[in-house]
């Protein structure tokens, strides 16, 4: 998992994938915009939202119901147990991936850890998204986390293509 955390894309997104991101961007802004209303903020973070999430192999749409689900989209935010951030990322990760100098305060770092490991439980459980969110959450074997995620992400990101 460190290795897809480092892996940075070097090859250019192709018209068509530039095409895709703009009309993403687009649809997904005045979603947005009742939880970030800074403009300038909205639009960095859908396009650090959607980097990521395409980098990491998931759908932009998830990342967002993970992050409202999470922290409301408030970067600074911490939980009772001690995760932290947009995606609320337990401190141990650090240690785990042997990244000692990582802040996971940084929304950004925070948003690729978050991206990373929610798609390597994702792998773990064979493209089982309700598996893979109840990992993501600590709460493997209950559908709690799962359903309140789905229904974000129904009532929020969902886009008819």
């Amino acid at each position: 998992m460190r290795q897809t955390l480092d892996t940075l894309v070097a090859v250019p997104p192709s018209p068509d994938q530039v095409w895709a991101a703009r009309r993403w961007m687009s649809q997904m802004e005045p979603k947005l915009a009742r939880f970030i209303p800074d403009e300038a903020l909205r639009g960095e973070m859908l396009t650090r939202i959607y980097h990521e999430a395409r980098l990491a192999g998931l759908a932009p749409e998830i990342v967002l119901a993970v992050i409202q689900v999470e922290s409301a989209f408030q970067p600074e935010a911490v939980s009772s147990a001690g995760a932290v951030g947009l995606m609320q990322i337990m401190p141990f990760w650090i240690r785990e991936l042997g990244r000692s100098a990582d802040d996971l305060m940084d929304p950004w770092l925070n948003l690729r850890y978050g991206c990373t490991i929610l798609a390597h439980y994702l792998a773990v459980e064979r493209g089982d998204l309700t598996r893979a969110l109840a990992r993501y959450n600590g709460s493997l074997g209950q559908t709690w986390y799962p359903e309140r995620v789905m229904r974000a992400w129904r009532d929020n990101w969902w886009l008819t293509r």
